[in-house]
């Protein structure tokens, strides 16, 4: 294409082929062929394709100095580009940098997306910022471009915390030694409420895969975040497996008190039916869940 017809090259092609050259050669070889590209190639689409090739690399020094040229360019930045830097500083640990990307993406009036909400969410719980969480709880819901998959996902993230007790515990879920991989891990079990928001029940399935053949040592959090959204796209079958391996598991043991908080946050969120198919399965297993709201009422 470039020998024979480089006239007819788009700037999405360009994007492409940045994209195709990281995969085979690396990020060097793909900043060096930005670098040759005429200024006019130099597009949106070729800026944030190196951006990505970057943030893939965890190059992030060069990362943040590529994201100040293009502000500088006056590039009509989109969602992409902020939601890459954010991936990036999520990926290497520094949380707190995502809630700046987050502010300058709102300077700019830049709409969020989906994904946007999934990053924030994610660096909130994994620093235990519980205020955090609810802020961006609020505003995806005074969000006017919150479609019903939204909803859903708010509504499945606060059970999550409501249910997983993440923040204020008293127990920390992140030890000091290991809090790079717990990060990630959070990241993971909002991976899984991301997907079941959109309705993917079969990447649900893969990512759970996923996260079982990994080393690391699962938790009550993980087991409530699948089993949630399980339940809350009617999978009761994959909900039981999910159970049935929590109670087979050595590390950590079944947590019942976890199951009868998640009992009570599907109640106060008002899902009554997904509460009571989850009771029933849970008395099928011989484990019978109380809720705090009956026990008040």
């Amino acid at each position: 294409m470039k020998t024979h017809h480089e006239s007819d090259l788009s700037e999405n092609d360009y994007g492409m082929r940045i994209d195709l050259i990281t995969r085979v050669f690396g990020a060097n070889a793909a900043e060096d062929f930005f670098e040759k590209l005429p200024a006019g190639a130099q597009s949106l689409e070729a800026y944030t394709a190196l951006l990505h090739s970057y943030a893939r690399s965890k190059m992030i020094d060069k990362a943040e100095k590529l994201f100040k040229r293009m502000k500088d360019a006056n590039l009509p930045m989109n969602i992409l580009v902020y939601n890459e830097m954010m991936t990036l500083y999520i990926s290497v640990g520094e949380l707190d940098k995502v809630s700046v990307v987050a502010e300058e993406l709102k300077r700019q009036n830049v709409s969020p997306d989906l994904f946007t909400y999934n990053l924030r969410i994610s660096a909130s719980a994994a620093s235990m910022d519980l205020e955090g969480y609810k802020g961006i709880i609020d505003e995806m819901s005074k969000d006017a471009n919150t479609n019903e998959g939204w909803k859903l996902y708010r509504d499945l993230a606060a059970i999550y915390v409501d249910a997983g007790q993440l923040v204020g515990s008293g127990n920390s879920l992140v030890e000091a030694e290991v809090k790079i991989s717990q990060r990630e891990w959070i990241t993971y079990d909002f991976l899984v409420i991301l997907h079941t928001g959109l309705g993917n029940r079969d990447r649900i399935k893969d990512i759970w895969k996923s996260m079982l053949m990994t080393s690391q040592r699962m938790t009550s959090r993980n087991y409530i975040c699948v089993l949630s959204s399980y339940l809350m796209c009617g999978q009761l079958k994959d909900a039981g497996e999910v159970v049935d391996q929590w109670q087979r598991s050595k590390a950590p043991e079944f947590d019942i008190s976890a199951c009868n908080r998640l009992l009570d946050a599907f109640l106060n969120a008002g899902f009554t039916d997904t509460a009571n198919s989850f009771r029933e399965m849970m008395l099928q297993k011989s484990c019978i869940l109380t809720s705090r709201q009956e026990c008040s009422s």
